[in-house]
């Protein structure tokens, strides 16, 4: 169970599952994104694409857990708009980690390609639809931006916490007693 003072092991492991995996995709989709249409970006386009599905499945537990124990109280007093930007930063880092794995079905689906995950075929191959594929592209690519914003913006927040306000917030992600 989640405290003030102390993050659960089950909150903290979720936490840095998800993080790394959303950086890293959000990462590696920029890279992607630059590469020339070739065999080799199909081959690596399906690694991101399974990556996603993974993802979307831990972050809709996630969610789960989040809504059961709340979003994080600070751990100290913080200006009321500090506190309202945090917690709009939170859900907006949640929803995230919804929203930019169905906006990349979409985009497959839109696009008449199968959803697969490491080669085993989830939802085969359709006719397509230009509109949805589209709705799914421009979620995923203005997502993609956002999402680094905010990310940036909570890491920013943390190391403030940490190194300025000096008040245990990035120890009690990383599991200390604050």
């Amino acid at each position: 169970m989640d405290t003030l003072s102390r993050f659960s092991k089950h909150t903290i492991s979720l936490h840095w599952l998800i993080a790394f995996a959303m950086i890293g995709s959000l990462a590696f989709g920029v890279y992607l994104e630059e590469m020339p249409r070739s065999a080799d970006k199909g081959l690596l386009m399906g690694i991101h694409k399974s990556v996603g599905v993974f993802i979307l499945l831990f972050a809709l537990y996630r969610i789960v857990h989040r809504l059961r124990n709340k979003l994080p109280p600070p751990v100290t007093i913080t200006p009321l708009w500090q506190q309202k930007f945090a917690n709009l930063a939170h859900i907006f880092l949640l929803a995230g980690t919804v929203f930019m794995p169905v906006s990349g079905i979409f985009m497959s689906i839109g696009g008449g390609y199968p959803i697969t995950v490491f080669g085993l075929e989830l939802i085969p191959a359709g006719e397509g639809n230009e509109l949805i594929a589209n709705i799914g592209g421009a979620i995923h690519g203005l997502g993609a931006k956002l999402l680094i914003l905010t990310v940036v913006l909570h890491v920013l927040g943390t190391l403030k916490h940490h190194f300025i306000d000096k008040d245990g917030t990035l120890k009690r992600m990383l599991g200390a007693r604050v």
